[in-house]
């Protein structure tokens, strides 16, 4: 679903600061995470589906594989 979703930056941060705050926090805090998220969700699926592959892989990024999930699925509401 992440991969597919149709929400904006802003739609994906309000989601996140609202499902998961303490994930949210640190997300902030990190100037790297938030220009990877702008670009993800600049591109096209395929290459969307290869950035996913690419952190998947990272060492630290897969503790936050549910959250990005979670957030996928209700971003559109906000």
């Amino acid at each position: 679903s992440v991969v597919n979703t149709t929400c904006s930056y802003p739609q994906v941060m309000a989601a996140l600061n609202a499902t998961n705050p303490g994930v949210a926090a640190e997300f902030n805090a990190s100037p790297v995470a938030q220009s990877y998220l702008q670009r993800f969700l600049a591109s096209p699926p395929p290459a969307r589906a290869q950035m996913a592959a690419q952190l998947q892989a990272m060492p630290g990024a897969a503790q936050y594989i549910g959250v990005v999930s979670e957030v996928a699925g209700v971003c559109n509401n906000y």
